[in-house]
């Protein structure tokens, strides 16, 4: 794994300090690819001085207006959140979420996402993402800032791609990314809604539990378009049909 491919990205940030905070702690650990997703206050003289010399990770990042556009070109995304949710996404801490990417190619493009200071990721947007990643703290005091926290992620990404090994996991190197999912979904609930599976009162949930199913398997781009041949097939022999 390379870490210039891993892209931090943080969402509706409110205090553009915590900007400035996050770019340093990623500096630090050789992280230098930072997506903004709707930020309160940016650019900001706040978010400069927190930065502490990190300004050119700030002048290079990129601002997204949802996160869907932050994550279009992203073959894995990791969701981070301070409590456990009730999606059942495979969950990680920051040395297990380490570990995991150290044995990608070093062409995989990873997405690891922090919400907002107050309340975090939504439900909706934890479901764009293929794993769960909680930093295990004081159930009594579980308040982490938000550059805090990125300096752990960081932190434990850069001791684990340092002692890098050479030896490799069945975790496939051209992964397809969020946008051929995205499309993908789009499709299949498409053929779904065609011949009645997704009705108006079970089709959020529905959907859910589908993106969930993918979401564990971490489609190749060779497997989304192969499911995608599939379904233009059934579309077909439906429309032959009727």
């Amino acid at each position: 794994m390379n870490l210039s491919n891993i892209k931090i990205v943080l969402v509706a940030t409110s205090h553009p300090g915590n900007i400035g905070s996050s770019a340093r702690a990623m500096k630090t650990m050789g992280l230098n690819n930072l997506s903004l997703v709707m930020p309160k206050l940016f650019p900001d003289k706040h978010a400069t001085e927190l930065a502490s010399g990190a300004d050119d990770l700030l002048n290079h990042a990129q601002i997204c207006t949802s996160l869907e556009q932050s994550l279009t070109e992203c073959q894995l995304v990791i969701g981070t959140s301070a409590r456990p949710r009730d999606l059942a996404l495979p969950g990680l801490t920051p040395k297990t979420c380490a570990d995991m990417l150290k044995y990608l190619s070093s062409n995989t493009k990873v997405a690891i996402v922090f919400g907002r200071e107050r309340t975090g990721l939504t439900n909706e947007e934890l479901l764009h993402c293929h794993y769960h990643l909680i930093i295990p703290s004081n159930a009594d005091y579980a308040s982490l800032n938000l550059a805090q926290a990125v300096q752990i992620v960081a932190y434990e990404l850069r001791m684990a791609i340092a002692n890098q090994v050479s030896d490799t996991r069945a975790i496939p190197e051209n992964l397809a990314n969020y946008d051929e999912l995205a499309h993908g979904y789009a499709h299949l609930w498409h053929i779904l809604e065609h011949v009645d599976f997704l009705k108006p009162t079970n089709a959020a949930k529905v959907k859910q539990r589908i993106k969930r199913l993918f979401n564990r398997v971490l489609l190749t781009k060779q497997e989304i378009q192969m499911l995608r041949g599939i379904l233009t097939q059934i579309d077909k022999k439906i429309v032959t049909d009727e």
